[in-house]
């Protein structure tokens, strides 16, 4: 090899190796709460708290807009003896209930950092006999999140639940599902998938917009009319464009199971202040010891701005990032 292919060759492994990023998982104060841990790559940053949880706080491009709705007066406290809306990204059990779904996560929980992923685990709740554990995994380049959700029966006799995985945007945006592929009549005769309701859904607010393919919502701070819909799709998928930026989150989904909620992969809600876009797992029977994983993958898109509500705008921003 010569003196000059060589050089050349020198500064392209050079560049590629000054322009390769790496995660960093620091400690940091955040927001009131002193035990916070930042993962960022440079590109997109994470934060989870250890002062209460597991919830991710924080999901955003590193120095942009936090994705996440905060409750105001609620951040940096702990403690509080009943469940706390708080904000963020969270795991909960489903189907809902009173008794089951909301014991409060206002406690410390541990942190470990395992490599360039964080994994935060709750104490057994009592009410539950269940653990609840999110895992981070941040790409080295790029935005691209693994989050994987770990509900372990800390009990000896088995229990009956789906993983519900919740994450709550903040206010103003849109949110944006898409339904399995459509067909044509009478070239598909069978059902698909369902359309769920709920008791307070109102298919004539104007919040909602209904595409052949696509179901959207918008958040309307100040509107108190809640809203829900849920569905399935065995690629489940949920967007939320926020003043030009998309995030998506995507969750693979086993037609051969049963489903919480009528049958529901893909919930949505809204209410005065934030919008969820929820993913769930199949009911499953969990022996004492044991663990079910529920896992997402979340990306961060830049211009990612509508015109308008239709098939063919929502395919040129959505389409080029679904797996």
């Amino acid at each position: 090899m010569t003196a000059n292919r060589l050089a050349a060759l020198t500064l392209v492994l050079g560049a590629t190796l000054t322009m390769s990023a790496e995660v960093k998982i620091e400690k940091i104060a955040w927001n009131g709460w002193p035990n916070c841990y930042r993962i960022s790559n440079g590109e997109a940053e994470l934060i989870v708290t250890s002062d209460i949880g597991p919830r991710i706080m924080r999901y955003g491009f590193a120095g942009g807009q936090n994705f996440f709705w905060e409750q105001a007066g609620t951040q940096g406290k702990s403690g509080e003896p009943e469940w706390i809306l708080r904000g963020g990204h969270r795991i909960w059990i489903g189907p809902e209930d009173v008794k089951y779904t909301y014991p409060p996560d206002n406690g410390p929980i541990k942190v470990e950092i395992r490599g360039s992923s964080l994994v935060a685990t709750q104490p057994v709740e009592k009410e539950t006999g269940i653990e609840k554990q999110i895992e981070v995994r941040l790409a080295s380049q790029g935005n691209a999140v693994t989050v994987i959700h770990r509900l372990t029966n800390r009990g000896i006799m088995p229990l009956e639940f789906a993983p519900w995985a919740l994450t709550m945007m903040a206010p103003d945006g849109l949110g944006v599902t898409g339904f399995p592929p459509r067909g044509k009549h009478p070239d598909v005769l069978p059902p698909t998938n369902p359309l769920i309701m709920w008791a307070f859904t109102d298919l004539s607010d104007p919040r909602w917009k209904f595409t052949k393919k696509y179901m959207t919502l918008r958040q309307q701070p100040g509107n108190t009319n809640r809203q829900k819909l849920g569905h399935f799709n065995p690629k489940t998928w949920g967007a939320y464009i926020l003043k030009g930026e998309m995030f998506l989150k995507q969750y693979d989904a086993n037609p051969n199971r049963t489903y919480p909620d009528i049958g529901s992969s893909y919930e949505t809600f809204t209410n005065e202040d934030f919008l969820e876009i929820e993913t769930c797992g199949p009911v499953t029977k969990v022996p004492g010891g044991a663990t079910i994983e529920h896992i997402e993958r979340w990306s961060l898109h830049r211009n990612s701005s509508i015109k308008e509500i239709s098939d063919s705008e929502l395919d040129r921003v959505i389409l080029p990032h679904l797996r």
